[in-house]
């Protein structure tokens, strides 16, 4: 198995650290956390160093490929655009867990995760640094743009898109066609009947707009 690093260390961390062994593609070799000290552990696993220490981890183990993990779908993005310029040779790697469900034609790209009990029906495309998440379902020919969620348990129709860096929370479900837009954020379960506006947060059985958000806007 080829070595690989998550950059990340907290919760979402260790439910990647679980997919990643389970699927039994890589071997990791530790965790990257700037903000802890190295030799500290989560599930066994132990910090290496930062971000800015990759080139001389990748070199030191041997490194193939890492994966983000981190739950927020704003921060995932800036750090993974700070590891690709301090670290360029080294590739994403997505990770899907054996007890998930990927139908024919569905497309899932680099820096993926897909969790345990997730369904990912026929000729969907899944985004580069997406999450899909503990039992979440994505109905056929969804479309999730990249970094983008879906929490525990979210529920699509088919022909839904999720727009970059949108965020359906725990339980939230999706009728038929609709399209979440980019940098909103779906409270848990929503049940959402019509086509959610970007930069918004929107939440309730029907989901209705219940104000504005910034990029970047802290949700978990």
């Amino acid at each position: 198995m080829q070595n690989i690093v998550l950059v990340g260390s907290s919760g979402h961390a260790k439910v990647v650290i679980d997919v990643v062994e389970k699927q039994g593609c890589y071997r990791i070799a530790g965790l990257i956390d700037a903000f802890r000290t190295p030799g500290e552990e989560t599930l066994g696993y132990r910090v290496l160093g930062g971000e800015a220490d990759l080139p001389g981890l990748a070199a030191e183990h041997d490194l193939k490929g890492l994966i983000v993990a981190i739950g927020d779908n704003y921060v995932r993005a800036k750090v993974a655009a700070k590891v690709a310029d301090v670290c360029p040779q080294l590739p994403f790697v997505s990770a899907l867990h054996p007890a998930a469900s990927v139908g024919k034609g569905t497309r899932i790209g680099a820096g993926t995760v897909v969790m345990a009990g997730a369904v990912i029906n026929a000729d969907c495309r899944v985004g580069q640094f997406c999450i899909v998440n503990t039992k979440a379902s994505l109905d056929h020919d969804c479309v999730m743009d990249d970094f983008s969620s879906l929490a525990p348990g979210v529920t699509t129709g088919g022909n839904c898109r999720v727009g970059s860096h949108a965020a359906v929370s725990i339980g939230a479900v999706l009728r038929h066609g609709i399209t979440i837009g980019e940098h909103s954020v779906v409270g848990a379960g929503s049940i959402v009947l019509k086509a959610v506006d970007a930069f918004s947060v929107t939440y309730g059985n029907p989901a209705k707009r219940i104000r504005d958000r910034q990029k970047g806007d802290k949700y978990l």
